[in-house]
């Protein structure tokens, strides 16, 4: 019975979209749309209503910043943070470890163009944070609306290992496929069998804590995500690890379904933990740019987005949609 709402989330979702091709990058189409979905639940009952009034449009644009990153070269670095190229104390808070001010950190790396190639996630996630608290104070439904479903997809990536490492695709270590097999494979084929219900967002007196903090929590199952891959697949004959499936008009090789469920289990729930936790995050990051924002009356505002809103979003998913497939600076899969 404690997995029936996530079931019923799912279907909110329209469960269908699980069989649709899901971007190997992020947590893919149906993840990242399930996370801002189960967010909202987090929430306190202040802001409550006003978040589920609008979770549709929450749920539907927790993928546009994936978009961007076909018309925008800087967008790719936002969403991830090579940890292991600034070596084992990267993430300390002295010494080698990297500065939490983006400044400081632009200036160890010897400028921002060498602080990008190796990504900026958690630094991007405060900033986003800022960005929200000020919308809440202006009274802003449509910024508020735009960054909350954004800042949601940051902070879900920055709970992803793969988005954590060089290594992101496993393509040092004759594993490529793997981040679409974590973060895109694993909750399409297993997230109904998933207990992601959460207790309520606890308020984060420091936001870029627990951006970093997020970081570090990924970045320490590193190992185990390639670890259990090649135990698998010892274990595995090829013919058994993919299969063929329909998306659409087009027949696909992917994971095989046996092949993912081995993965989920010996991974112990990994990605299922992870989920839980980044739903949590996500609605404490909302939460606390409210409260810091001085707790505005939302029930005071537009409760939807504007037209105008609503148009420069098409205006967006237009320009994403006909933008040729190209490599920009970032985790390409």
């Amino acid at each position: 019975m404690k997995k029936l709402p996530v079931l019923l989330l799912m279907l909110g979702l329209g469960f269908s979209s699980c069989l649709w091709p899901a971007p190997a990058r992020a947590w893919g189409f149906f993840g990242h749309r399930l996370l801002n979905r189960l967010a909202v639940y987090t929430l306190p009952p202040e802001l409550l209503p006003f978040y589920k009034a609008n979770i549709d449009y929450l749920t539907q644009n927790a993928t546009r910043p994936d978009s961007r990153r076909m018309v925008v070269p800087t967008e790719a670095p936002r969403h991830f943070l090579d940890v292991d190229a600034y070596g084992d104390s990267a993430l300390t808070r002295h010494g080698r470890g990297l500065p939490r001010a983006y400044a400081d950190a632009v200036a160890r790396a010897g400028g921002e163009d060498s602080l990008l190639r190796h990504g900026i996630v958690p630094w991007h996630i405060v900033a986003m944070q800022s960005q929200l608290t000020a919308a809440f104070r202006a009274r802003d439904t449509d910024r508020i609306l735009r960054l909350s479903a954004d800042l949601g997809h940051y902070v879900a990536d920055a709970c992803v290992p793969l988005h954590t490492t060089r290594n992101y695709n496993g393509q040092f270590t004759n594993q490529r496929g793997i981040h679409a097999l974590w973060e895109s494979r694993l909750p399409e084929t297993q997230a109904a069998d998933y207990d992601l219900l959460t207790g309520p967002a606890p308020y984060l007196a420091r936001p870029a804590d627990a951006a970093w903090a997020a970081v570090a929590r990924a970045h320490a199952a590193v190992d185990s995500v390639f670890a259990m891959e090649r135990a698998v697949t010892r274990e595995m004959p090829e013919d058994r690890k993919y299969s063929f499936e329909q998306r659409g008009r087009q027949t696909v090789r992917v994971y095989s379904r046996e092949f993912s469920r081995a993965y989920h289990r010996r991974l112990g729930g990994q990605v299922e933990r992870q989920m839980r936790y980044a739903a949590r995050l996500i609605g404490s990051f909302w939460y606390s740019a409210w409260v810091d924002a001085g707790q505005p009356d939302l029930s005071q505002l537009p409760q939807q987005p504007s037209a105008q809103e609503q148009a420069r979003l098409a205006a967006e998913e237009k320009a994403a949609a006909g933008a040729p497939e190209k490599v920009v600076a970032g985790h390409e899969e």
